[in-house]
């Protein structure tokens, strides 16, 4: 029985599927974003699923039943590595134009961004349940625990 990670590179509908899975999620936590008028918003929120579940999808379409499992490994750990990029440029900015100082603020966009983009992961091995109910967890601890920070 093939992998539930098994993707031939003539299922079209099953990289649709997943496609839009990743745009789908990340829209859900970018759409959070973009109420709270951050910087990174929908579209990047989207786009950055998007390009995981892309990455990921590249390396599962080998043309065999058994994908190399090392293979997406590296590929799961570049993209967690290569999304810190962004999440460092949401999170050092300097303060203001008289001040020297560097201030440290978005931390929670740069981890909105990360998690984007395990979900377009999850989405690109086609682990939908897993991918919507991480959605759903992180629209969770964006909306309700804002509420007991000081």
């Amino acid at each position: 029985m093939p992998s539930i990670y098994y993707l031939a590179a003539n299922d079209w509908l099953n990289i649709t599927f997943r496609l839009c899975l990743a745009l789908l999620v990340g829209a859900m936590i970018g759409i959070e974003r973009e109420l709270r008028h951050k910087p990174a918003g929908l579209r990047t929120h989207m786009l950055v699923s998007f390009g995981a579940a892309v990455f990921t999808l590249v390396s599962l379409a080998t043309g065999s039943e058994r994908p190399d499992a090392d293979a997406l490994s590296r590929v799961i750990q570049g993209i967690a590595a290569g999304v810190g990029f962004l999440g460092a440029g949401e999170i050092v900015r300097q303060s203001s134009q008289e001040s020297t100082r560097t201030e440290v603020r978005g931390l929670t966009s740069a981890a909105a961004i990360w998690v984007s983009a395990a979900l377009g992961i999850a989405a690109g091995c086609g682990l939908w349940q897993l991918g919507l109910i991480a959605a759903l967890l992180s629209l969770l601890v964006l909306n309700i625990f804002k509420r007991f920070e000081s």
